[in-house]
């Protein structure tokens, strides 16, 4: 594993104008990747999408200053869903696209996610590098004022994206007559979602369609899925979807507002692209967080879940590295290769709508195909240090997993995007499960104040 200090699971993430995410760091990442993509001798191009946190407006600039820097022509679509992003990056033959974003977390933070040409996310080995150039300076490798690189603001590229996802909805079936509860998560899709459903033939209701700049995933998108379920039973809606800040991430609700989670997308989506031949090597790319249920239910259909590590990233190279089209993580990442290079919640939506349309049925009679195993993951957040290392943290997990022994499953690992350990716990006795997880807790909080 390359060891980086700047990049996490999902790119660069932090609080806003502190270290790393502050202006001149962000600055200096820009003139790094820029230094790292700038081969050739053609006129290098760069995209850079936002959510709409307030610290993007100091962060877009410096960024864009960062790559003109060095050569390269910026441009700058602002608020656009992160998988937008990557299709743009690849249709509009960029060198570079990037994404400012901290994804599910609150206003305060921000965060860098990096494109290839390809709209795949870079591999560990390209973040390191761009680390190193940002460590070892960067002042001696800036272009001659004559080759500064131009920024060009786009505002029709809304347009492209909404054909693209609309595209991988089922030819020949529609939305009409049906109710959709859409919550944006006041973030990056507040203006396309609504629209793609609009224009398949739904009757819309949005949520979260008025960002302030402080106002992003507070109270509303895929991490607190409640306004979106109820929204669903005050409307009597056919179906619900909740996306976080920059739509890569969904979780959906039947017509009773009843949650459905990406462990039960994954289910629908394998199975159902098993019956039309659309899916490949017989299996589904999922993390270890996944729940058991899932792993029993695609074995009982003949299908293989192969697990990953934690971050979608993980499971696209996963993906791409043993032949998959069908991936993604229990918290709403859905990758489907056909469609898309990284996580899309609005393209893993309309596939749920189109089983849905196309079977004549309920959402509640289609999308719940398996029991979830009891499964308990608890967040313990941390000032600093290693908390996993201390005795007393390592005696409660040892002491769990005797407890759960063959019965149940243990998980704990820091968090790649936010200071947390997280606490996993799945098994049959849900009352073990509680007993096990408020143990280690409790040891982590103990050295973690």
């Amino acid at each position: 594993m390359v060891k980086k200090k700047l990049f996490g699971t999902d790119g660069i993430r932090g609080t806003a104008n502190r270290e790393p995410m502050t202006a001149e760091t962000v600055l200096r990442v820009g003139m790094a990747a820029g230094l790292h993509f700038r081969r050739g001798t053609h006129r290098h191009r760069v995209l850079i999408g936002k959510d709409t946190r307030l610290s993007g407006y100091m962060l877009e600039p410096a960024l864009t200053s960062g790559f003109i820097a060095m050569g390269m022509d910026v441009i700058i679509v602002g608020p656009m869903p992160t998988p937008a992003v990557a299709v743009l990056t690849r249709s509009m033959r960029c060198d570079l696209g990037v994404m400012l974003t901290a994804s599910h977390n609150p206003y305060e933070d921000n965060g860098i996610k990096l494109f290839g040409p390809d709209g795949y996310k870079l591999s560990d080995e390209v973040e390191a590098t761009i680390e190193e150039h940002v460590a070892n300076g960067l002042a001696n490798k800036v272009v001659a004022a004559g080759d500064l690189g131009r920024a060009k603001r786009l505002d029709d590229v809304h347009g492209r994206y909404i054909e693209h996802v609309k595209h991988s909805f089922p030819r020949g079936l529609t939305l009409a007559g049906l109710r959709v509860v859409v919550d944006c998560a006041n973030g990056a899709a507040y203006r396309v979602a609504p629209e793609i459903l609009w224009e398949l033939g739904a009757e819309v209701i949005p949520l979260g369609v008025t960002p302030d700049g402080v106002n992003i995933n507070q109270r509303c998108g895929s991490t607190a899925p409640q306004a979106m379920c109820e929204a669903v039973a005050q409307y009597r809606a056919d179906f619900g979807i909740a996306l976080d800040g920059d739509a890569d991430r969904v979780v959906l609700a039947d017509e009773r507002g009843n949650f459905i989670d990406g462990d039960q997308v994954m289910a629908l989506i394998g199975q159902n692209w098993k019956t039309e031949g659309k899916l490949r090597k017989d299996g589904v790319v999922a993390t270890v967080m996944s729940n058991l249920g899932l792993e029993r239910y695609l074995e009982g259909i003949g299908l293989r879940l192969e697990r990953a590590q934690v971050g979608d990233r993980y499971v696209v190279e996963t993906m791409r590295r043993e032949g998959y089209n069908v991936g993604g993580e229990q918290s709403g990442h859905i990758i489907l290769s056909d469609y898309a290079t990284t996580g899309d919640g609005l393209i893993a939506a309309l596939q749920v709508l189109g089983v849905v349309v196309a079977s004549g049925k309920r959402a509640s009679e289609v999308c719940r195909l398996f029991q979830p195993l009891p499964q308990i993951l608890r967040n313990v957040r941390f000032g600093g240090g290693k908390p996993l290392d201390a005795a007393i943290v390592q005696e409660a997990i040892n002491d769990g997993q005797r407890r759960l022994g063959n019965a149940g499953r243990l998980l704990i690992r820091p968090s790649g995007t936010e200071p947390v350990i997280r606490v996993m716990a799945e098994g049959e006795d849900r009352g073990v499960l509680d007993g096990v997880v408020e143990d280690i807790c409790s040891a982590i909080r103990k050295v973690a104040a």
